[in-house]
């Protein structure tokens, strides 16, 4: 588990660039294909796909730092506005990822007469892609959205070679909550974090498995918007109900926290925790409105050329 792919002198490519940009690839791919046949304009969906992108990026990188701050307050200026634009340690966050994309939709379909839910509906299928590519990333990083520690069977040992993770983790916290410094000792002449947690890194690339198999049965539906809702819908259930439950993330309020080596290692209520609730109630109210007015009269056979 290194984070680093490819290093050549100084210059480094990390694991977890490649795995999401691979995502992003096979996600235009079948975006791209699904947009062919069903008579949508492709080079739009292409030219929407790339600044989708980028706005992309700058939304998930801004949400993580604004959610992430004590990880950045403590850095002189100006070292600190480098810190911020390096994505290439990680930390983005999806959901300011996804704003950023869905932004950048309503854009097209104000100013370009772009049908938002047509379109949508077929970028689910990169989305969750990158989210496998994601947490693969995460794995290879070690030090992002690690689990608590739990006494539970499915507890993850991390080996003593994942150095990634155990320096990081190593580092005492100021918040003791998500503080394992506690479970470290020097082994082979190296500090180790011995406890076992929860391999919410796996946990996650799961999700963006089941997430990836079940948009190809919603991209039968025929309604608009059907896919895009789902993907909201599951993806909030999914992450909040397993993945966000026993990461390791500060608590806002700390309603239930029971984690260490005799303990389940659950903690409640995180900020993703608290955003999905409202998210699950949209998307269930949405779902059930398309539902009810049912697929529209079919389109032209192409949407006019930007």
């Amino acid at each position: 588990m290194d984070p680093i792919f490819l290093q050549i002198g100084n210059f480094t490519i990390a694991w977890y660039g490649v795995l999401i940009t691979l995502g992003i690839v096979a996600g235009v791919w079948v975006g791209t294909r699904m947009a062919r046949e069903r008579g949508l304009n492709v080079d739009l969906f292409n030219d929407l796909i790339l600044w989708m992108i980028v706005w992309g990026l700058v939304g998930a990188r801004l949400v993580f730092v604004v959610t992430s701050w004590h990880q950045f307050e403590n850095i002189p200026f100006p070292r600190v506005l480098l810190d911020i634009v390096n994505l290439r340690q990680g930390g983005i966050s999806i959901h300011g990822g996804l704003i950023g994309g869905i932004l950048v939709m309503l854009y097209y379909a104000r100013r370009k007469g772009m049908d938002f839910y047509r379109y949508a509906d077929l970028c689910v299928p990169g989305v969750a892609f990158g989210i496998i590519g994601g947490r693969i990333g995460n794995i290879m990083n070690g030090t992002d959205t690690v689990g608590r520690v739990t006494g539970w069977p499915i507890g993850f040992r991390w080996p003593d070679s994942a150095r990634a993770f155990h320096d990081g983790m190593c580092i005492k916290n100021a918040n003791p909550d998500m503080d394992l410094s506690q479970y470290c000792q020097q082994i082979g002449g190296q500090l180790v974090m011995t406890a076992p947690v929860h391999f919410t890194q796996l946990y996650g690339v799961i999700i963006g498995i089941i997430l990836s198999v079940a948009a190809f049965f919603w991209l039968r539906s025929r309604i608009p918007g059907w896919v895009f809702w789902q993907f909201w819908l599951w993806y909030s259930i999914l992450r909040a109900g397993w993945e966000e439950t026993f990461r390791l993330n500060p608590l806002s309020p700390r309603a239930y926290l029971n984690q260490g080596l005799d303990a389940p290692g659950i903690g409640l209520f995180t900020d993703t925790h608290i955003i999905s609730i409202p998210l699950i109630i949209v998307s269930i109210w949405m779902l059930i409105r398309l539902r009810r007015k049912g697929p529209p009269a079919p389109a032209a056979p192409a949407d006019a050329p930007a």
